[in-house]
């Protein structure tokens, strides 16, 4: 029989990938382990490794290809004694139960390839065996087909499967659906209960958009894949969770007295290169991981089920990249010195930027920091990147005049906003945490105490 080789799911969030290049050709043979294609991903470029050895038969997706759905055929693989001409004829039917290539992603030049990280599980074929298919609880008898990532996340939430409307390939459920219905969205009626109210009016479409403007007044961009998951993610933010907003400045004058005097003090390789240049966002990272340690009951994460309460702080840290942004994780950041974290963050956004990060170096983490400070930009609210619960806006630190003991004098303030997730952190609780945020800031001593 013929091995479908499928687009594999790289990263939990994944539904659609760039095929960027075959590093096989038909009538190549290879064995488990062999790089057989590059991908890239909404977020990096990763490597596919065979699992089967046999010979590529045929290449159904040609590389350069955009927008490639995860579980389509991207190639035929005949298996050893099979004969390749054969297999490049009976392979790549949809109707086929295909088998999946266990992908190993692995950011390019990154690291050894026996080091790279597991990949997310890949999504089910569009007809699964029948011992694999969920049963539909709301519809005793019928058949669900779903992806394993989308039945494991539905039965960690209590989500019934069966009353999910599947959004996939043949209405297979995948994790965007289950994501929905925990919010109430995309679910079915279960019988004899009343039609679901109308949706919110639809924006408008292409077609009524481009009809404003003059033809050829316009040059149209296609979206990448990491602009589009930008635009359903925040989409789905905004939309189904409650901001709630806290602002404060803060008096950063000891902070870059300190800053100056540690940079002023770091140890020089032999490069005559110091061993850490510290910036004032190193100090924010550690300020707000410690004021989640300080305040426990704001480092969680919003659960139908409950809610998670995390035990170390694991920062994200917006980085910008050509077409978008990415938020890498410092993970445990309370216990990290901020030399490291200023390390941390320096590797991080020189990878971000080349999209040779990990999956795991970019997805979950407790909660981020927006800074927009080295723009110049005063203040501004940032939206919130499920699962975390809260994300801190940056603005930049500037001189301001201020009352001290009844005198005006000068002090350099940098105010920031706390955005919070209202159903996991409520006000008071938000207040406390952006109070020892401020604490921690404007006397950075304490950091290391």
């Amino acid at each position: 029989m013929p091995i479908n080789i499928l687009m594999p799911a790289l990263s939990p969030t994944m539904e659609k990938g760039n095929l960027a290049k075959w590093l096989k050709k038909e009538g190549d043979k290879v064995k488990s382990g062999d790089i057989i294609a590059e991908i890239e991903t909404d977020k990096a470029t990763m490597e596919v490794e065979a699992v089967d050895e046999g010979t590529i038969a045929r290449i159904v997706v040609p590389e350069g290809t955009a927008d490639v759905p995860v579980n389509q055929v991207i190639a035929v693989l005949a298996s050893e004694g099979e004969d390749v001409k054969a297999a490049a004829a009976g392979g790549g039917q949809g109707a086929a139960t295909p088998k999946p290539q266990a992908a190993t992603p692995a950011p390019q030049g990154a690291m050894p390839k026996a080091d790279a990280p597991k990949p997310a599980p890949a999504a089910a074929p569009p007809i699964a065996p029948k011992s694999q298919a969920a049963p539909q609880t709301s519809s005793p008898g019928s058949r669900v087909f779903a992806s394993p990532l989308a039945k494991r996340m539905a039965k960690e939430a209590g989500v019934d499967l069966g009353r999910i409307q599947g959004s996939g390939p043949h209405g297979r459920v995948i994790a965007r659906d289950v994501e929905g219905a925990k919010s109430g969205k995309g679910l079915k009626a279960a019988a004899g209960a009343p039609a679901p109210s109308a949706a919110a009016a639809p924006s408008m479409s292409d077609a009524q958009v481009r009809a404003l403007f003059v033809d050829g007044s316009y040059e149209v961009v296609p979206h990448d894949g990491m602009r589009r998951t930008i635009a359903q993610r925040l989409t789905q933010s905004v939309q189904t969770i409650p901001h709630f907003y806290l602002t404060m400045d803060c008096n950063i004058g000891k902070l870059l007295e300190a800053r100056e005097e540690i940079n002023n003090a770091a140890p020089k390789g032999k490069d005559g290169k110091p061993a850490y240049k510290l910036s004032v966002n190193d100090f924010v990272i550690k300020a707000l991981a410690l004021a989640l340690q300080r305040i426990p009951d704001a480092n969680v994460s919003w659960t139908e089920g409950g809610m998670l309460k995390h035990k170390h702080s694991d920062v994200g840290v917006a980085v910008a990249m050509p077409g978008g942004l990415i938020t890498p994780i410092v993970r445990q950041a309370e216990s990290k010195s901020l030399s490291t974290i200023s390390n941390e963050m320096k590797e991080f956004a020189a990878r971000a930027r080349a999209r040779k990060l990990k999956p795991n170096e970019y997805l979950g983490g407790t909660t981020a920091v927006s800074n927009l400070g080295m723009y110049g930009i005063k203040d501004f609210t940032a939206v919130i990147n499920p699962p975390h619960a809260t994300i801190l806006a940056v603005g930049a630190g500037e001189e301001r005049a201020i009352v001290r003991n009844g005198k005006i004098e000068a002090a350099h303030i940098m105010s920031v906003t706390l955005s919070c997730d209202h159903r996991a952190v409520d006000g008071a609780l938000g207040a406390e945490l952006i109070g020892a945020f401020k604490a921690l800031i404007e006397n950075p001593v304490m950091m290391v105490v």
